[in-house]
């Protein structure tokens, strides 16, 4: 059986009181009045509840240890991690050719409390005033306008036909009353995410996307050739952004297609193509960027170097964002450091350079330029002249040779706001007049409790930062930055594209993200920050999958006879309140974690749950069905799901119906 920690002494107050009384005609028999006005047992009572305080602080001890002792193996609690959302602006006037939103440009939503919630852009856009007002795809046999539904919300187009093939294509067209710019387009890139969709997305590493798409524009008498500069969207197959250089005044209007008027035609003409399945695309839009929620701090001055072991530094902003990807710094000694961050500069007398963050000091030497951060605390350690260097002290900058050059700070749930909420512009920014979020903000989490850090170190021992077992998969799934993983579950052997064969070498890990949605599915960017992550930590000859849960809808039908002196509607909303807890995706289950991956529902365990609640008489007529995606289930009969699946409470609600007789 598992360790448990002991309850040293579990007596409480009354405990100690009654224990004292007993004692009494033992030790002194003429005392006879137990009476609470009694001065004795007054003072009887005083010291019970001194006795009572020292026994809670001793059963602290256990948890006291524990903490140290995951400290002496590196578990800290995981920091706040910020939310993540893609901003949309719009330029003043149609004419304006370029206006360019400067990294860092803060854009709010207003908070639950009418708090601002501040997001930073991630980088530089370069905003276009050429809208893009058509959009149409080619199938081979003809032109279909896709406007409408790459406007409007809820709607999705296949970009390159239900049949993607050679010659397939998709096209932009923009319109302006000025010449198309000529500095680099931005298009960002939304597939299509449904509920009764499982997501899926390869953790593919260096694999080449499935089809090799042409990118072209009209010059007024055939197509030219485009010179993309990047495609994060690998082909349609996953959210993200296209770079390439604008045409300028080499792309000449027309009217192409099904669509009236003459616009910039630019388009994407497949020239081979293996989609396994067609990508369905929600949004193409342009003068887009990501946004992350926290403030950017610079040159904040954290102190001065005193040469001895150990040193410490506060940065005074927390919790502390780490990059998504690490800035790449070359110091004036031609050292290369990867700053992942805080930029961290010290001068010991020949200027300021940039050290590198590290996990821990173990493999670094005496002479290496390296620190650790408490993310949370925002608390900067540097070495002890053994394992990392000691920064020297710096005579003619006592007080100020170590510089937090810039670092980003916040974090929390409640950046995981709406679409729409993102639209207080906070930065001047010339040329520009509005900004929004057309999909809701996501990943934000609160830090860590200490329950779920004490789960999390075990894991983390055997995993020793390396997917290897199915289990090792899932935890770190669970840790993967950018991420908002709740749970995880990896099916080795598992293939999505064929479900019921055994591949070797694949690896197929659910993620359920942690949202107050019934079902709660994860949406690109976690499935992106997950694959990117275990990419890392995975096996060269392992071929990963990262997929959201696949749901089963389950209502219960009940007639409940409550008892005499109980409120009917009190009862009904108690039951339906147990029961939609108890087939929660995240905190139902019969230990409160979340329905178990591929869970049967035991009949039995449906009744202990209406009968734990109070009021609760009997089943009338003992009548209690059980639905699963619509259809009834056989009457008293347990009832089994897919390895895998999770169930998800029916949105219509369970159907408890009460009386008295």
């Amino acid at each position: 059986m598992p360790l448990q920690a002991p309850n040293l002494d579990d007596r409480q107050f009354s405990d100690i009181v009654a224990e004292a009384k007993t004692l009494i005609p033992r030790y002194a028999p003429e005392w006879t009045n137990f009476n609470e006005s009694d001065p004795g047992i007054t003072l009887v009572e005083l010291f019970a509840w001194m006795t009572e305080i020292i026994i809670y602080r001793l059963n602290q001890v256990p948890d006291l240890n524990y903490i140290k002792f995951l400290q002496l193996i590196g578990i800290e609690l995981e920091p706040a991690r910020p939310a993540a959302a893609e901003i949309t602006f719009t330029v003043t006037r149609p004419d304006v050719s370029t206006a360019i939103v400067p990294m860092g440009t803060q854009i709010a939503a207003t908070g639950a409390s009418g708090a601002p919630i501040i997001f930073e852009t991630d980088a530089a856009l370069i905003a276009i005033g050429a809208a893009l007002a058509a959009l149409q795809t080619f199938d081979g046999s003809g032109y279909t306008v896709q406007t409408s539904k790459n406007a409007n919300a809820g709607q999705w187009f296949f970009p390159f036909g239900q049949n993607p093939r050679p010659g397939n294509a998709l096209l932009l067209g923009f319109s302006s009353p000025v010449t198309f710019p000529s500095d680099q387009i931005n298009l960002a890139v939304t597939l299509f995410e449904s509920s009764l969709s499982q997501p899926v997305l390869q953790c593919a590493g260096a694999v080449p996307p499935p089809a090799m798409p042409a990118w072209e524009y009209w010059d007024g008498r055939e197509w030219q050739p485009i010179s993309l500069d990047s495609d994060d969207t690998r082909a349609f197959t996953q959210n993200g952004h296209i770079f390439f250089p604008g045409p300028g005044s080499d792309l000449a209007m027309a009217q192409i297609g099904s669509v009236s008027g003459n616009f910039y035609w630019i388009r994407a003409r497949l020239v081979s193509a293996s989609y396994e399945n067609p990508p369905q695309v929600s949004a193409i839009r342009t003068n887009t960027t990501g946004a992350t929620q926290a403030l950017t701090f610079n040159d904040e001055v954290l102190g001065g170097s005193e040469g001895v072991p150990g040193q410490t530094f506060q940065v005074a902003n927390v919790p502390v964002v780490a990059r998504s990807t690490p800035l790449r710094v070359q110091n004036p000694d031609g050292t290369i450091v990867m700053v992942k961050s805080v930029r961290l500069e010290i001068d010991e007398g020949q200027g300021f350079l940039v050290w590198q963050e590290v996990d821990d000091f173990f493999s670094s030497g005496p002479n290496d330029r390296v620190f650790t951060i408490d993310r949370n605390l925002g608390l900067i350690s540097m070495g002890d002249g053994d394992h990392g260097r000691i920064p020297v002290a710096n005579q003619a900058n006592p007080a100020g040779n170590v510089v937090a050059r810039q670092y980003r700070a916040g974090g929390g749930s409640a950046g995981n706001v709406g679409p729409g909420s993102i639209n207080q512009i906070q930065t001047f920014v010339q040329s520009i007049d509005t900004a929004t979020n057309f999909d809701p903000a996501a990943g934000g989490t609160d830090e860590e409790s200490l329950a779920d850090a004490k789960l999390r170190a075990g894991l983390a021992l055997k995993s020793n930062d390396r997917a290897v077992t199915a289990e090792d998969f899932a935890y770190l799934a669970t840790q993967a930055p950018g991420a908002n993983v709740r749970r995880a579950l990896a099916l080795p052997l598992f293939h999505p594209d064929f479900p019921s064969g055994q591949i070797p070498g694949v690896v197929t890990v659910i993620v359920v993200p942690d949202s107050i949605a019934p079902n709660p599915t994860p949406n690109q960017t976690t499935l992106q920050a997950v694959c990117a992550y275990l990419n890392t930590k995975r096996l060269l000859t392992s071929e990963v999958y990262v997929v959201g849960p696949v749901y089963r809808t389950i209502r219960i039908d009940v007639q409940l006879i409550v008892l005499p002196g109980f409120d009917l509607a009190t009862v009904k909303n108690a039951v339906l309140a147990a029961l939609t807890t108890f087939f929660d995706p995240l905190n139902g289950g019969s230990d409160g974690t979340g329905w178990p991956f591929g869970g049967e529902i035991f009949y039995s365990d449906v009744y202990r749950v209406i009968f734990a609640t109070e009021g609760v008489a009997r089943i009338k007529d003992n009548q209690l069905v059980i639905w699963l995606d619509g259809v009834m289930q056989q009457f008293c009969r347990d009832v089994p799901i897919n390895p895998g699946e999770l169930l998800a409470n029916d949105p219509q609600g369970h159907n408890v119906q009460v009386s008295y007789t």
